[in-house]
């Protein structure tokens, strides 16, 4: 099965002012839905996010992507918290 929280993190921490805080967790259910939650420092979060989305979506693209061959369904999210 693909690593699709590598290729997350290594996507995300390449944006982000600190690479060091961001946590990204991969959750695989019954169905074989994956989804990836994406955690960085507050005030990174708007890097991640981008002008209306841009960023987020273009994370999402590439995750989806790279999941077509294997046939997994890949939702990544921000944690906000």
């Amino acid at each position: 099965m693909p690593e699709y929280g590598n290729l997350v993190d290594s996507i995300v921490r390449r944006l982000v002012d600190q690479p060091d805080q961001v946590r990204v967790t991969e959750t695989r259910s019954d169905a074989g839905a994956v989804l990836v939650t994406i955690q960085v420092a507050s005030g990174d979060i708007g890097r991640i996010i981008g002008r209306r989305g841009a960023t987020i979506n273009a994370i999402r693209l590439v995750t989806k992507a790279a999941a077509v061959k294997s046939g997994d369904k890949v939702d990544v999210d921000v944690d906000e918290d």
